[in-house]
């Protein structure tokens, strides 16, 4: 598709849009690293869950990029900061943290997408969109467990 042909987004959705792709990669990487270190009865119920919502949190990072790269940015390879956490409790609690300022990005990008006419990224964040929302309840359900 030629550049004429292309949405034309602010530098503001874009770089926001790179954010979400650094948070992607970040919980990525951090709910990965869980599901490797947690031991115990507890940590055994829910590693290959954490790790399927790992897998799942690199593929909105590569959906987000390739919408980003189609929209002329360039996706980031840096992701935002780690928290694994020293225990289960404490885990839990920072992908709960993480999950919520997800929501609270991908609101806002949602919103930004519509003021400037872009349907295509508005609907690619309201389906990731519902899966944090799903991570979150998931996330909130372990921590009132332990």
């Amino acid at each position: 598709m030629s550049q004429t042909h292309k949405v034309k987004v602010s530098r503001e959705l874009l770089d926001m849009m790179n954010a979400a792709i650094a948070r992607e990669m970040q919980v990525s990487i951090q709910y990965m690293w869980q599901h490797v270190q947690w031991v115990g009865v507890k940590g055994f119920t829910v590693r290959d869950q954490l790790k399927l919502v790992a897998i799942n949190e690199m593929t909105h990072a590569e959906l987000i990029a390739d919408r980003l790269n189609f929209l002329g940015g360039t996706p980031t390879t840096k992701p935002s900061p780690i928290n694994v956490g020293e225990n289960l409790k404490e885990m839990i609690t920072n992908d709960v943290k993480a999950e919520e300022e997800a929501i609270d990005l991908y609101r806002k990008i949602i919103l930004k997408a519509t003021e400037e006419g872009d349907v295509v990224t508005k609907k690619l964040f309201e389906q990731i969109l519902e899966d944090e929302e799903g991570h979150l309840d998931t996330f909130e359900g372990w921590l009132g467990d332990l």
